[in-house]
């Protein structure tokens, strides 16, 4: 008697529906530590931009706030998916969001993610870009570079006072962050990058934040 190869066909059935879907842009996932802001802020600009959902995956962490967990959450969500919405290995990049703020292991999260790019693979059998976005102090620093230009160490809590005299309304877990600013993206694209050529994420102390970078990878991914 044959062996029945029907569990088989389907797999592959449902293989090729799910990729039909996707578009034909990189498959994107980011894991982030806030689990409303910034999932907030990065599905606006999804939406925004008429993103598919296949394409770009936007979870906060599980596991905690701490950058070291979201890596490591970064990875295994990637390497196992979950039941409802992640495919196992279904992204070209992976991208872990956090901020410096106080904690212990912001160096040892970027070195540990600095070790998984390219290291990973994916469906396809590609290698991953896997990178982190950090912000130091906060990710508040790049909402704030939308109106000031920022060049010198601030404190998350002066980042936070200062935005307020802009946006007095803004609290975390703001659903309208993107809609609100971005008229003035390019502004705070070009002065996060001027602060990129002075300091970088493994400096930890002076002003910093790649969100930029994440932003204008999304927003040109259909050009």
């Amino acid at each position: 008697m044959g062996r029945d190869n029907a569990p088989k066909e389907r797999q592959r059935a449902q293989l090729e529906r799910k990729q039909a879907c996707r578009a034909s842009y990189d498959r994107i996932l980011i894991v982030t530590e806030g689990s409303k802001t910034e999932p907030n802020y990065f599905r606006e600009i999804r939406a925004d931009h008429r993103l598919h959902t296949a394409n770009i995956a936007v979870q906060p962490c599980k596991w905690g706030t701490a950058p070291l967990q979201i890596v490591q959450y970064a990875k295994d969500l990637f390497e196992k998916g979950n039941p409802h919405k992640i495919q196992p290995r279904a992204f070209e990049q992976v991208y872990a969001v956090f901020d410096r703020d106080d904690h212990d292991s912001y160096f040892e999260a970027l070195t540990q993610a600095a070790s998984l790019d390219n290291k990973l693979r994916n469906d396809l059998k590609q290698p991953v870009r896997f990178k982190t976005i950090a912000s130091v102090p906060s990710f508040e620093l790049w909402l704030l570079l939308h109106y000031e230009d920022i060049q010198a160490p601030i404190h998350r809590d002066e980042v936070m006072r200062r935005l307020k005299q802009y946006l007095p309304d803004y609290q975390k877990g703001a659903s309208n962050a993107f809609a609100t600013t971005k008229g003035l993206l390019g502004t705070a694209t070009q002065r996060a990058r001027t602060l990129a050529t002075r300091y970088d994420a493994n400096n930890g102390f002076d002003p910093y934040t790649a969100i930029a970078d994440l932003v204008t990878r999304l927003t040109t991914l259909r050009s």
